[in-house]
C-alpha cells in the first residue's frame, strides 16, 4: 500500500498502524507529495510476483477479479489488462449515473471493440494488471517521460499502455472482471478531470500515432474517429450558432442530425446491455457539445500544463 505523500497522512496513520503487524501488507509512505506515478515506481521496485496488479486507494474489485485478469494473462504475448470499471457511487447523482453509462460505452464499445485486435490504447488506472517483466523493461522510459522538457505526472495509464504496445505486447479487456470506483459527483470536478485526461490523451495520442501502421487496420481508424468526430462535432455546433445568430433561421438539419445519432447510439447500447437507462444517456449530449468541447479545445491549447487538478 503506497501513500505518495499526501498532506493527510496523520489522518490515516491509525490505519497504517492497525495493519502494521499483518504480514501481507506492507505499508509504503514516502516523505513528499510526489504523485502517482513516483509512488507506482516505489511499489513496483519492491514488489516481487510475476504479475502486478495496480487498484486505485478510491476502487473496490470483485473477489474474482484477480483470477480472471491472470487467466488473460497466462498469454505470455500479453503485457497488460484491464478490466470493465463501474462508478460505486453511481446513485449519488444524476451526473453519477451519466458517467456509469459513460463508463460502460468505453468499456464495452471501445475496448472491447480494440482487444479483438490485442491493442486496448488505455488499460485504465483504477484497475489494470501488467507482466512485471514486461515493466522491468518499461520503467526507464515510463519514469523519464518529458512533454515541452518538463515531467509527466499524470496520464500515467495510457502512457504505460502505448509503452507496452511499442514494446510489441499485446493489451487486452476482460469485461467481467468488474472493478468499482468513486467518480465525480458535481459538475465543476468532472470538468476538471475531463481537462486533465484529454490532455494526457493529446500527449499519447501524438507519442503512439507511429505504432498505428503496425497495428490494424481498424484501430488506425478508431484513433482517427476518436479525433475527428469531436472535431466534426464542434464544427456543426459553431456553424449551427452562427446560422441561428447571423440569419434568424432555425438550424432544424443539424439539430436533427445530433438528436437523431444520439438515439441511435443510445438505443444500441441499452439493447447490448440489457438496460433502457441507456437511452437516457442521451443527456450527455448537450454536456458534450457545450461544455467538453470547448474543454477540449482548452486542453488542446495548454497541453504543457502538469495540474493534476483534482
Amino acid at each position: 500500500v503506497v501513500d505518495d505523500g499526501s498532506a493527510n497522512v496523520g489522518a490515516v496513520a491509525a490505519v497504517h498502524a492497525s495493519y502494521a503487524y499483518d504480514p501481507r501488507f506492507t505499508i509504503i509512505l514516502l516523505p513528499s507529495n510526489v504523485g502517482k506515478r513516483k509512488a507506482q515506481f516505489a511499489a513496483i521496485r519492491r514488489s516481487f510476483g510475476d504479475l502486478v496488479l495496480n487498484v486505485d486507494s478510491d476502487t473496490e474489485i470483485d473477489s474474482d477479479v484477480v483470477s480472471k485478469l491472470v487467466r488473460k494473462m497466462q498469454d505470455p504475448a500479453v503485457g497488460a489488462a484491464m478490466g470493465q470499471l463501474k462508478a460505486s457511487n453511481r446513485n449519488d447523482s444524476r451526473l453519477t449515473r451519466l458517467i456509469d453509462m459513460e463508463y460502460w460505452l468505453a468499456c464495452n464499445e471501445e475496448r472491447a471493440a480494440q482487444t479483438r485486435f490485442g491493442a486496448v490504447m488505455c488499460c485504465c488506472g483504477p484497475c489494470a494488471m501488467y507482466r512485471r517483466s514486461a515493466l522491468l523493461l518499461l520503467l526507464e522510459q515510463y519514469e523519464t517521460q518529458f512533454f515541452r522538457g518538463k515531467p509527466s505526472d499524470f496520464g500515467e495509464d495510457r502512457h504505460l499502455t502505448i509503452l507496452m504496445l511499442k514494446a510489441g505486447f499485446r493489451t487486452e479487456y476482460v469485461p467481467n472482471a468488474i472493478a468499482a470506483t468513486v467518480v465525480p459527483d458535481t459538475l465543476l470536478p468532472y470538468l476538471r478531470q475531463q481537462l486533465r485526461w484529454a490532455r494526457s490523451t493529446y500527449r499519447d495520442t501524438l507519442l503512439g500515432l507511429h505504432l498505428l501502421p503496425g497495428l490494424d487496420r481498424y484501430l488506425t481508424l478508431d484513433v482517427i474517429g476518436q479525433n475527428l468526430g469531436p472535431l466534426l462535432l464542434a464544427i456543426s455546433s459553431i456553424a449551427a450558432l452562427a446560422q441561428l445568430a447571423l440569419t434568424g433561421t432555425v438550424p432544424w438539419w443539424t439539430g436533427l442530425t445530433i438528436v437523431a445519432m444520439t438515439l441511435i447510439r443510445c438505443s444500441v447500447a441499452a439493447l447490448r446491455a440489457g438496460e433502457l437507462r441507456f437511452i437516457g444517456f442521451s443527456l450527455h449530449t448537450p454536456i458534450n457539445i457545450f461544455l467538453l468541447l470547448p474543454m477540449k479545445a482548452y486542453a488542446l491549447c495548454t497541453l504543457s500544463n502538469r495540474e493534476w487538478l483534482s
